[in-house]
């Protein structure tokens, strides 16, 4: 009697009428399913080639693939950043202030604004060495707020032995004041030390490596300050 299960024409042809039952499926046994697991994780291996048999030139391909992605990711950091810096970079002048608008220049400059303010008189030779390094350090620092106010305009009957004198702000409160020559090295001062004092307050991240001002002298004057501060809180002013 011919198998009911075999293909052949006759026994599709008496399916296709019903005298013979359709063929049952062919079980999958565990160990087909496990078959087909292997070979498809190898097939998916062999798809990425190991590393180790990788010839020079897809090695090198390779290395090109990851420094451009790496050197794409550095573009998109430097990018973010130099945005994020044009947008603090809103000054890069020294601005002229009265007392009235004092307030608003200084204590509203806004949120983590470094403010340098510097109280000077026309007469003082040393004051107009300072405006003239600040005019150039506002340049080179535009995220930092630089202001200048004549000391008696801002300051009523502020004493001329005080000029100059400069005064630190950052989020509207007073971080550092300079107050008289003597602070300042005496009736000279160069860029490079202003830009270092203003460094060490907090109110610029200079580039200097060093205290540009010598040592010695930097210690005689630091001697003068304290004293002439000692015998200033003797008086009025």
């Amino acid at each position: 009697m011919q198998d009911a299960n075999q293909d052949t024409q006759w026994n599709d042809a008496l399916r296709k009428h019903g005298i013979i039952p359709q063929k049952k499926e062919a079980e999958v046994t565990e160990d087909q399913i496990v078959n087909l697991i292997d070979q498809a994780a190898s097939k998916h291996s062999n798809g990425q080639s190991n590393i180790a048999d990788l010839g020079l030139d897809e090695l090198d391909l390779l290395e090109d693939e990851e420094d451009e992605r790496i050197l794409l990711e550095y573009r998109n950091k430097r990018i973010a950043e130099i945005k994020a810096l044009m947008a603090k970079s809103k000054f890069g002048d020294v601005k002229e202030i009265s007392a009235p608008e004092y307030k608003e220049e200084v204590n509203n400059a806004g949120e983590e604004v470094w403010v340098v303010l510097h109280l000077y008189q026309h007469s003082v030779p040393l004051c107009k060495m300072i405006n003239h390094h600040l005019n150039a350090l506002a340049k080179k620092y535009p995220t930092t707020k630089f202001l200048k106010s004549v000391a008696t305009n801002c300051i009523p009957n502020y004493p001329e032995r005080h000029v100059p004198t400069i005064f630190i702000y950052n989020n509207g409160q007073m971080k550092r004041q300079f107050i008289g020559p003597q602070e300042f090295g005496g009736n000279s001062v160069t860029c490079d030390e202003l830009e270092w004092m203003l460094s060490e307050a907090g109110a610029v991240k200079t580039t200097l490596e060093s205290n540009p001002r010598p040592k010695i002298q930097d210690a005689l004057f630091s001697q003068l300050g304290r004293s002439n501060r000692s015998d200033g809180d003797n008086n009025d002013w």
